[in-house]
């Protein structure tokens, strides 16, 4: 099973749980089809919109497939 991470860039956390887009667009992150989202990692990402990152985690791998 893969697990994000704060390092695990948006494009594979996208991969990585079906529900990823849902839940970084509920905390502000409407960024997804941005040509910078595929090189970004998760915690780059929260800097940016100043959000929880612990929190964050625990949300994406709620739905991470195994």
């Amino acid at each position: 099973m893969a697990k994000i991470t704060a390092d695990t860039l948006i494009a594979d956390c996208l991969k990585y749980n079906p529900d990823a887009a849902s839940v970084l667009m509920s905390y502000g992150m409407h960024c997804l089809g941005c040509a910078l989202a595929h090189g970004e990692t998760i915690a780059e990402a929260v800097n940016a919109h100043g959000k929880d990152l612990d929190e964050l985690l625990e949300k994406l791998n709620e739905g991470v497939e195994e």
